[in-house]
């Protein structure tokens, strides 16, 4: 156990907030899944164990990427966007079907599902910080540079999108900040914007949940004309935020997971509000808040850029994911299905989010040993000037 403790290198306050994020997470769910597992006939302990499973799963992918030089992850980037844009077609028209949407495929032998955008994040991010750590030389060269960047966003936009447009959208997002520290062209940037904004209509006139996205869009700017129905995730979240008050009801003590849908996963947040309060609803977004900085500090301090490039659109990725969930749970968004990273129930997403945070440990573990490595050197140069003089 010492010699694995020892190995563990990073930023200790991202391991510190992995840690604590998990361990609320743990309480959270299991107090959500109560009304769920009544539903299906079996304990709550069923999905405590399953659930404490994946973030043990997840703990330990996280512990082997940080292990793995970040510089193999470019590589890396390489073969999952060769499998990540098949993936993506096939669960669009093979893909198990949920609320009119077609988001999951099914793993065989294990019979767990599998949402593959979770891949599709982790593919674009490293492999647009692969393409523009690769390209600074020609990073205005239109065939050379913009047009592989341009597509590669393009193209996982519009397959994510027909089927989950919230996650499209965030990590168009993701590619924009990307392009902005990559040096990309402000006129660049303006036209893969205008193209996104191209597909983005697109998908909602024309695509297949065009009728939910409109709906929901209209459901949030006209909350009095809609159906009453269409309001009532947003209603009970509202209502579990509202009897949280300032200190809540305590652990397992909420009523609203009896009718708040998905409590344990897309409105775990409003469920942490009504059990632990405002101020712990305050305290897991300073948690965020605080990831945050730590990894604007590894960018800044990262001598190379894809370095650089790899831990701020993994950053940004998850802590706008952190905030778009939020941000729905307390009314300010329409509804989504965006889960908050490490607290919300879930398998692969839970083990893909692990692995963002390794990779980000990663470089991190690579710049403090470079600062280790300098202090040494310069020890040594101390000693000898100090043994010359002797």
């Amino acid at each position: 156990m010492l010699r694995l403790i020892n190995r563990t290198k990073g930023d200790r306050w991202i391991w510190l907030i992995v840690i604590l994020l998990s361990i609320w997470s743990l309480l959270a769910v299991y107090s959500a899944t109560g009304t769920l597992a009544f539903k299906k006939g079996v304990g709550s302990e069923q999905y405590l164990v399953k659930h404490l499973v994946f973030i043990i799963g997840g703990i330990a992918l996280m512990y082997f990427s940080h292990l793995l030089d970040y510089r193999y992850y470019a590589g890396i980037s390489k073969i999952l966007m060769v499998v990540t844009i098949p993936l993506l077609l096939y669960t669009l028209v093979f893909g198990n079907t949920i609320n009119d949407a077609s988001r999951w495929v099914t793993i065989p032998i294990i019979n767990q599902t599998f949402q593959t955008s979770d891949l599709a994040k982790l593919a674009l991010i490293t492999f647009l910080a692969r393409t523009l750590t690769r390209k600074q030389e020609n990073i205005k060269d239109v065939k050379k540079a913009f047009l592989p960047i341009m597509g590669s966003v393009c193209v996982i936009f519009i397959l994510i999108a027909l089927a989950n447009l919230s996650t499209a959208i965030m990590l168009f997002g993701v590619s924009i900040l990307l392009l902005i520290i990559g040096r990309i062209s402000i006129k660049q940037i303006a036209i893969v914007c205008l193209g996104g904004l191209v597909l983005l209509t697109a998908v909602v006139l024309l695509g297949p949940r065009r009728k939910t996205y409109i709906s929901r869009i209209e459901t949030y700017i006209h909350p009095e004309k809609a159906n009453p129905d269409k309001l009532f995730q947003s209603n009970q979240s509202k209502i579990a935020v509202a009897s949280g008050g300032w200190f809540g009801k305590g652990p397992g003590n909420s009523t609203q997971r009896n009718y708040l849908p998905h409590p344990y996963s897309d409105f775990v947040y409003a469920l942490i509000i009504e059990e632990y309060g405002l101020l712990g609803g305050v305290v897991l977004v300073i948690m965020y808040l605080v990831f945050l900085w730590r990894c604007i500090l590894i960018v800044t301090d990262s001598p190379k850029a894809f370095g650089a490039l790899l831990a701020a659109g993994l950053s940004f990725s998850l802590t706008i994911q952190a905030f778009a969930n939020m941000a729905v749970a307390v009314g300010l968004g329409p509804v989504t299905g965006v889960p908050l990273p490490l607290v919300s129930m879930g398998g692969t997403s839970i083990l893909f989010t692990s692995i963002a945070f390794g990779i980000i440990l990663s470089v991190s573990r690579d710049i403090d040993e470079k600062k280790e490595k300098s202090i040494r050197d310069k020890d040594k140069v101390i000693v000898g000037e100090i043994t010359e003089m002797a």
